[in-house]
């Protein structure tokens, strides 16, 4: 498990969150619409390896690596509908892209708590993959405890659920070794989940795979990252499109997590041969 997962952390953030102060039609109204904007941040366990490191060694490392430490999202959803994206980043050391980074990272996600249906547009190494599936399975524990994020008054929601589900579009060197020894049970890998949700916003949707509250999740931490929304707005003057994923090769989840680790397994039986010749 701890090959898979980091140290659970919440971060805090400093935010203000707006509100649309002119909404031109009600929460109940089946044209409700909004948008969600997030930011996310997540620690960087170095183990062993930053053990061995300078203070300014670390201190570029995670320099570099600000392109997957702090991501900003958009969730553009209705009563039934969400789609989910991460923003562009140039990468601050180099001014380009993090193309390897792209290769695990999340595509455009399309959800619908209607039908209970995932789509996201997932591209590896140069081919475009259609993941259809369905909504991840989340046995959330609704508390008491309360808080304020901006206008909104949050409640609190806990789950556990298996950290392969949850990144099943990433990947770890572990993988490798997990699906190494075939035959043997596996001790299956849990993250710990803490989410805030509205009740005033009335849907079930939320930031990437998580959703299914009575209320828009504004605040979920998992395993090393926290998501927090900064901004919201209701019911655009202009009319939002929410449209699913439709091209690229349509595979499910488990059979994406599948390409991966076989296209891994090939590229080190590869760097593995080259050694040897």
């Amino acid at each position: 498990m701890k090959a898979l997962l980091t140290t659970f952390s919440i971060i805090t953030f400093s935010l203000l969150l707006f509100l649309n102060p002119k909404p031109n039609k009600s929460l109940s109204s089946d044209d409700f619409q909004g948008q969600a904007f997030y930011m996310s941040k997540s620690t960087l366990d170095l183990g062993s390896w930053g053990a061995r490191m300078s203070e300014e060694q670390k201190k570029q490392v995670k320099d570099r690596l600000k392109n997957r430490l702090e991501k900003t999202y958009t969730l553009t959803f209705n009563k039934t509908e969400s789609y989910f994206t991460e923003d562009d980043k140039l990468d601050a050391m180099s001014g380009a892209t993090d193309s390897w980074g792209k290769n695990f990272a999340a595509g455009n996600q399309y959800k619908n708590v209607k039908t209970n249906t995932q789509i996201q547009d997932q591209e590896f190494y140069g081919k475009r993959f259609l993941v259809k599936d369905k909504l991840q399975p989340i046995e959330w524990k609704l508390g008491s405890e309360t808080k304020q994020i901006g206008s909104y008054s949050c409640f609190k929601a806990t789950a556990s659920v298996p950290t392969d589900e949850l990144t099943w579009y990433s990947f770890s060197w572990g993988k490798l070794r997990d699906n190494s020894a075939e035959g043997e049970e596996k001790e299956i890998a849990m993250t710990e989940v803490e989410a805030w949700y509205t009740p005033q916003i009335p849907v079930g949707h939320g930031p990437s795979e998580y959703w299914g509250l009575p209320g828009l999740i504004l605040e979920v931490s998992a395993g090393d990252t926290t998501m927090l929304c900064s901004k919201i707005v209701l019911n655009p003057e202009e009319k939002l499109e929410i449209k699913a994923p439709s091209k690229g090769k349509e595979i499910t989840k488990k059979e994406y997590q599948e390409t991966i680790v076989n296209k891994m397994k090939e590229f080190r039986s590869q760097r593995m041969g080259a050694r040897r010749g």
